[in-house]
């Protein structure tokens, strides 16, 4: 493998930093973005995504000078001319779906017109973002060879080595899970894998072309989607029958090969996107996906099926629908990790208020300005702004804050708990999903 190797991660998001800073224990590396706050917090140790911690992140910057060809570290900037002597690009931008749930190439387009003005000569691209089969070799590559006017597979090379980045898990970090990788050519696809192979210590799987690595990822989401989406339509039926699901699952989960799926909100910008983007394909080539399509609609469907159960118990209760304060607890996608994109927690809530009652939010791991930019709801990260008593809570996020909670210290005498989750002890809620 080339020793002399330069890398510059284009996009510096909760792909691009962690994969940035394992290639710059082994390599001079620049991050590129766009976002120049986003630099100046990085190149200062910050990371608000909580991705890399920042005794680790500091470790590997080389401060606010260029990083030279024989020099090992990150350097961070926003400046095109920073990358301009890369001679490996990795391109980790979002791929996410429009307002009809087509998927949006737009970051692609962009970030490849940026490589392609710097592109030279033996210059490999490869992709990491979540696409489509065909994505790269017949959308992306003729940006790049539009821009730079090289041509492809003779001039310059291409990868795609799909990331499988989980954000806020601390144990599954990014050198620790499996990398698939793929080239080309044949020859590009052994360097490609090499290169992962030489930081990734859970080793990698070079798969034969291009394609099959973009079918391989797209495919590992869209599988988990129609799973999930099995057990939340059982949660649907279950509760029409009243009973608890989470039970049965229990008792089910005793035989060795039942999956371990549990019903819930499904969002974030992988798996409550990626499926959309492998049944459009499959719609241009004549085929309507019926089972991935309708796993969609049906794990899309959640969050109002919630607030409809919250709204019932509390008729049950005797507690007034119109103006009834409501906390829900939790708006981030996942436990224990400030990612806001695509939480399906703004549907519960959403939900709620259509039937006329307040939602107060609180999470303590959300940041309240992106909070107000993308939803636009009465929230808080800070506890002690909670001084009221509420007439229901509705916990959408399994944050470990929320475990250690004391839920009646903020419900009144005869408010409801609602555990979407199923995390909260039984003796405690008076329903879960």
């Amino acid at each position: 493998m080339n020793s002399q190797y330069k890398i510059a991660v284009i996009g510096l998001g909760y792909v691009g930093l962690p994969l940035a800073r394992l290639f710059a224990t082994k390599f001079p590396v620049v991050g590129f973005d766009i976002n120049q706050s986003r630099i100046q917090e990085l190149n200062q140790g910050n990371d608000y995504t909580l991705e890399v911690e920042e005794e680790i992140l500091k470790s590997v910057l080389v401060g606010q000078n260029p990083i030279s060809t024989n020099q090992n570290g990150l350097f961070c900037s926003a400046n095109l001319d920073d990358i301009k002597d890369a001679n490996i690009y990795i391109v980790t931008v979002p791929t996410p779906v429009d307002k009809n749930n087509r998927p949006d190439l737009t970051p692609l387009y962009k970030s490849s017109e940026t490589v392609g003005k710097v592109l030279t000569k033996g210059d490999i691209v490869i992709y990491e973002s979540t696409v489509y089969p065909g994505v790269t070799e017949e959308e992306c590559i003729p940006v790049l060879e539009r821009v730079s006017g090289l041509k492809f597979n003779q001039d310059f090379y291409a990868g795609y080595s799909p990331e499988r980045i989980n954000p806020g898990d601390k144990e599954h970090t990014v050198d620790k899970i499996l990398k698939v990788t793929s080239g080309s050519t044949k020859e590009i696809g052994k360097i490609v894998d090499e290169l992962y192979k030489s930081v990734i210590t859970a080793g990698t799987h070079l798969a034969p072309s291009i394609k099959v690595a973009e079918a391989a990822k797209v495919i590992e989401n869209s599988q988990r989607d129609i799973n999930i989406a099995f057990i939340n339509e059982l949660s649907k039926i279950f509760s029409l029958m009243d009973i608890d699901t989470n039970e049965v699952l229990e008792a089910a989960g005793t035989k060795w090969n039942f999956l371990p799926f549990k019903p819930g909100l499904v969002g974030g910008h992988c798996i409550g996107v990626d499926p959309f983007y492998l049944a459009q394909k499959a719609q241009e080539i004549g085929y309507y996906s019926e089972l991935i399509l309708a796993a969609r609609r049906l794990n899309d469907s959640m969050g109002a099926f919630v607030a409809s159960q919250v709204i019932k118990l509390m008729i049950k209760n005797d507690i007034k629908i119109k103006d009834a304060r409501i906390l829900n607890l939790g708006i981030t996608f996942k436990e224990n990790c400030p990612d806001i994109r695509n939480s399906k927690a703004i549907d519960v809530i959403e939900g709620l208020k259509e039937y006329g009652s307040k939602v107060t939010t609180y999470d303590p791991w959300a940041n309240p300005d992106e909070v107000k930019l993308a939803y636009n709801i009465d929230f808080t990260n800070n506890i002690e702004t909670l001084n009221e008593k509420f007439d229901a809570i509705v916990l959408t996020v399994a944050h470990q804050e929320f475990l250690t909670l004391d839920l009646n210290e903020f419900l009144k005498s005869d408010g409801i708990i609602y555990d979407v989750k199923g995390v909260l002890s039984l003796d405690l809620v008076d329903k879960r999903l």
